[in-house]
Order: structure tokens, then C-alpha cells, then sequence
């Protein structure tokens, strides 16, 4: 209908269409200036306009269609390209869902009703999302939670994991509702100086979680190889079965989630092995679940939990997953079919990994809560560890251990490449083929792996203190992952009916600036503890005002915090100290 406006009518959801692209309003985007892309003006057809209509003068347009236009591209300063965004999958790659049940007409604005075939098919984003709720970061936070504060930290755990639950079926629901994630998004919504902050944090979280995965992968290959394989090899493996598992893709988006389910299988089977093998007490686990418990000693691995299980790249990675699935965007019915089956899926998913979590805490927490080797216990030598405290029988548990960690290295750092494949391609929009994108963010991520491999080795100590300050970066990340997906999935003139509502935007900020705090409190600890001498101190202070100011940036932007209250207490800041 509008063939030389459908990639810039992409931007605004089919529900919110009558309201801003009516015939009335295109003259007026033509008077702004919209820019089209070459593709879209040689397809452009004319758009036939009452014979009434041709004096007419524009009408004046009104404050909603004006906020809504402002999502179009206008210059090239605004976004403005020279090639179409490439989409995260094409048509050819999507998994059509066919509607096998119904007879007669359709209605647009109707749910279809519930079908297990239809939850089949919408099965596998989801659990490639929680794949980053069980990363070797991840296995850490649990065995050290377990050896040094018990089970009395496992209801955080479950709070925890319900919170990311929360933000990945918001990340979910920008993605079916707008056809775009979350990448794209923030490049279109926000200006370039902005965007590119946003898009460098994202790449250095991207990783610092990398060399996270990577290691403990390469980790696993140690302790199954008896040390034959170096750190450094390890990752090196890792990286090239990678890329391996990543050609898959190529066989379709289903067999590369069936490799997944595989992997997911190994480590529930493994850990669920070793919660056998050890016995961990089934009172004081369900005491641990259900009774929370906090005391000043365990409160750097309570922050540790929660920190651990919010993944700003997964935010990324969800709302791009989801379009893997062919849905009909301008039917209301089919939209909110996709994100009723999309929820159950990610729920399932979320279980399966806080099961996971739940039995590897509980296993460390059995053998080692108390002992003289908590505080010393890491991912290097846990599985020497539990050698010498289980044996293991017939199965060593050292080489279960190994297993598992393997399949969680192995995951893991393969969503961190589809990630980065995303985060690239939506913020730069570079007009070059995935699988560059794709080796150009693991190359970014794979040097500095091997170089720390070779510098840190196996050396408990030294692992420990990098793993600290890769979780730092991740933590810096975490509101500028948060912000523009509440932002987002917030703005009616981008989701139209599928707007969260006013109580559920109350409830995910509250959680969202619960996180952040966490991580604040986090990041204010490690750098107490850490930072010494008065110059690296100014230079922290400066980067932290920075931070802090673009965090606030991101707030105003969004509508979060008016301008009245920024100037109010800029006023009150300026006369207190001059």
C-alpha cells in the first residue's frame, strides 16, 4: 500500500499505522525531508490522492504524529543509510508456523488457541537465552556461594533468576512486537554520539563475558586432559570448535538448537550427577529456598548471585532470538500468540537452569561449607577438590566435573558470538555478510583470551583476581543494557498496543534499579579494595562522573527524569558549593 515508505514504516507497529501514516500525513513527511533509501525510490509507485484533495494545503499534524515521525529516518544524520538494515535472520531462514487447525477465516485481533505443536515449534530462543544463566561466571558464583555461605543464599538465587525472567520476556517483547531487537533499535532511537557509547560498553562487556566463557572452557579441557592441554590451547580449541558449531547455522536455525539441547542435556545430566554422588541435605536446601537469610559475611556472594544471572548481552541476544519465527505482524492476534508462547518456553528454560544452579550450589555447600578450603575454592581447582573429597567411584567426579564445565564453556561462549554478530550488525548497520561479523567480534574477543591464557595460566590466584575484574566490566554494562529496553518497551509510538502497562513499567524499573544498586554497591566495593594512590583514584573518580552522567543522559532521554527535576537539583548542587 505504501511501497516506497515499507522499510521506514517498519519502525511504527502495524496497531498504531491508521493513527500515522495516513494519506494525510505523507505530504508532510515529504516536506520534512524524509529521506529514502535508492531501493525504496525506484520502487516507489504514486500514492493516489482524492481529486478534492489536490488544492488542499497539508493539515497541521498533531502532537502524536509528530512524536511518532520522529522514529523515521530524516537526514543522514539521523540514521540515514545508503543500504537497508540487514534483517537478524532472513525470510528464508525464519521457521514458519502454520496454523494447521483452524478452518475458515482468521480474525486478525484474536489469539488462535493453544496448541502443543505451535509451542514445539516457538521452542529453542529461549533456551539458547538461558544458556547465560549457567556460564562458567555463572558456576563460579554458585560454588563459591555454596562453599562460603551454605544454602542460605539459594532464595536469592531463585529472586534473582525470577528478576532476569522478568527482563528477558520484556527483551522478547520488543522483538515480536516491533520485528526488530534490540540493537537496532537503539541506533534508530538515539542520537550517534549516544549509540556508539552504547555500542562500545556493549563490546566490552561482550568481552569481558567472552574471556569468561572462553577460559572456562579451556578450563574443562585442562581438567579432562590431566594438564596435557595448556590453558592457552584450550582456548584455542574452544575457539575453533566455535565456529564450527556456528556453521551449523547454515543448516538451518534447528539444528543449531538441537546442538544446544544437547549441550544443555550434558550439563543437567552431569551436575545432576554430582548432586547424587554427594548427597546435599534435602531440609536444609528446601530451608535455604524458602526462608531468606543474610549475614555481613556472605554479603560480597549475595551481590555475586545477583550479578551473575543479569547478562547485559543476553538483553541484546533475546529480542534478535525471537525473530527466528515467522510471524504476521499485522495481525494483533498472531503477534500476541507468538509472545504468549515465547513466555512459556523462556519459563520452562528459566527452570531448567535455576534447577541446574540450584544443584551445583547445594553440591559445594555440602563439601565445603565451614571448611578451610571455601575461601580458596574457584573453577581451576574445584574439581580437585571434589576428587579428594568424593572419589567418585566408577565415574570420577573430577572428570563430571570436567564434563560439565566443557558444556558450559562451550555454550556459552557460542551465544557470546551470536551476541556479538547481532550487537554489531544492529548498532552499525556495517554492510558486510554475517559470518565477517561474526568472525570480526570473536577475533575481538579471542586475542585478549590467549593473551590473558598465556599471562594468568592456571595460576588460582591469579584466575581469581581476573575473574574479578571481568565481572566489574560486566556490571558497568548493566544499565546501559536496561535503560534503553525499559525505555523501549515503554514508548507506545513504538509498540503501539503491545505497551507494557503503567503497573509492569513500575515493577521492571523497581527491578531494574534494585540491579543496577546491587551492582553499584559492587563496583563501589572492588575498587575500595582494589584502587590505590591518589592519581589512580582522581582517574576513577573522573570516569565514574562520566558514567554516571551518561546514565542520567539516558534517563532524561527516555522520559524517565524530567528536565524540571535535573534542573531542580543542579540548582540546589551549584548554590551549596558556590
Amino acid at each position: 500500500m505504501l511501497s516506497g515508505l515499507h522499510r521506514e514504516s517498519d519502525l511504527i507497529p502495524p496497531s498504531v499505522w491508521p493513527e500515522t501514516l495516513d494519506a494525510s500525513t505523507l505530504p508532510c513527511m515529504k516536506q520534512e525531508g524524509t529521506q529514502l533509501s535508492p531501493t525504496n525510490q525506484m520502487s516507489s509507485a504514486p500514492i493516489p490522492i482524492a481529486e478534492g484533495d489536490i488544492d488542499k494545503k497539508p493539515r497541521k499534524r498533531t502532537d502524536e504524529e509528530d512524536e511518532a515521525n520522529q522514529l523515521l529516518p530524516s537526514s543522514p544524520d539521523s540514521h540515514s543509510l545508503a543500504w537497508d538494515p540487514e534483517p537478524a535472520f532472513e525470510s528464508s531462514e525464519k521457521i514458519s508456523v502454520f496454523e494447521m487447525e483452524v478452518l475458515g477465516p482468521i480474525d486478525p485481533d484474536v489469539v488462535p488457541p493453544f496448541s502443543w505443536n505451535k509451542l514445539w515449534l516457538f521452542t529453542g530462543p529461549g533456551f539458547l537465552m538461558s544458556i547465560a544463566f549457567l556460564d562458567p561466571g555463572n558456576l563460579e558464583g554458585d560454588l563459591q556461594a555454596g562453599a562460603i555461605a551454605g544454602y542460605s543464599l539459594l532464595w536469592l538465587l531463585m529472586w534473582a533468576t525470577l528478576m532476569g525472567l522478568l527482563l528477558q520476556m520484556l527483551s522478547a517483547r520488543l522483538g515480536v512486537a516491533t520485528g526488530r531487537h534490540l540493537a537496532e533499535l537503539c541506533r534508530e532511537e538515539y542520537p550517534k554520539w549516544a549509540r556508539l557509547v552504547l555500542w562500545a560498553m556493549a563490546e566490552v562487556t561482550l568481552i569481558a563475558a567472552d574471556i569468561q566463557e572462553v577460559i572456562g572452557s579451556a578450563i574443562g579441557i585442562w581438567v579432562l586432559s590431566h594438564g596435557a592441554v595448556p590453558l592457552w590451547g584450550g582456548v584455542v580449541i574452544t575457539a575453533s570448535d566455535c565456529f564450527m558449531f556456528l556453521f551449523l547455522e547454515s543448516y538451518g536455525v534447528r539444528k543449531l538448537e538441537a546442538v544446544f539441547a544437547v549441550l544443555i542435556s550434558t550439563m543437567a545430566l552431569t551436575f545432576a550427577g554430582m548432586f547424587a554422588a554427594t548427597k546435599p541435605s534435602g531440609t536444609e536446601l528446601l530451608t535455604g529456598l524458602l526462608i531468606p537469610r543474610l549475614s555481613s559475611n556472605t554479603i560480597r556472594q549475595a551481590v555475586g548471585v545477583v550479578g551473575c544471572v543479569i547478562t547485559p548481552h543476553n538483553v541484546f541476544l533475546h529480542s534478535a532470538l525471537v525473530q527466528s519465527r515467522e510471524v504476521d505482524h499485522g495481525s494483533k492476534g498472531r503477534v500476541q500468540e507468538a509472545l504468549n508462547y515465547y513466555s512459556i518456553e523462556s519459563s520452562i528454560a528459566l527452570v531448567v537452569m535455576f534447577t541446574i544452579n540450584l544443584l551445583v550450589t547445594s553440591v559445594f555447600a555440602k563439601g565445603f561449607y565451614g571448611s578451610e578450603e571455601a575461601q580458596s575454592i574457584g573453577l581451576a581447582n574445584a574439581g580437585q577438590y571434589l576428587q579428594k573429597k568424593y572419589d567418585g567411584g566408577y565415574f570420577p567426579i573430577l572428570y563430571i566435573w570436567g564434563i560439565g564445565l566443557l558444556a558450559a564453556g562451550q555454550s556459552s561462549t557460542i551465544t557470546g558470538t551470536y551476541a556479538g554478530q547481532f550487537i554489531m550488525g544492529g548498532f552499525l548497520n556495517l554492510p558486510i555478510k554475517k559470518w565477517l561479523r561474526s568472525t570480526i567480534s570473536r577475533s575481538l574477543a579471542i586475542v585478549p583470551t590467549i593473551i590473558v591464557a598465556v599471562a594468568f595460566n592456571t595460576s588460582n590466584a591469579s584466575l581469581d583476581i581476573l575473574n574479578e575484574w571481568l565481572n566489574v566490566l560486566q556490571c558497568i554494562q548493566i544499565p546501559f543494557a536496561l535503560i534503553p529496553l525499559l525505555t523501549l518497551v515503554s514508548k507506545e509510538q513504538l509498540m503501539g498496543s503491545f505497551t507494557i502497562s503503567p503497573l509492569l513499567q513500575k515493577v521492571a524499573w523497581s527491578v531494574a534499579a534494585l540491579l543496577i544498586t546491587i551492582n553499584g554497591y559492587l563496583l563501589l566495593d572492588f575498587f575500595i579494595s582494589e584502587v590505590k594512590g591518589v592519581l589512580v583514584g582522581l582517574v576513577v573518580c573522573t570516569v565514574t562522573a562520566a558514567y554516571v552522567s551518561f546514565i542520567v543522559y539516558l534517563l532524561h532521554y527516555g522520559g524517565v527524569l524530567p528536565s524540571s527535576w535535573i534542573s531542580l537539583v543542579s540548582s540546589k548542587f551549584l548554590r551549596s558549593h558556590y
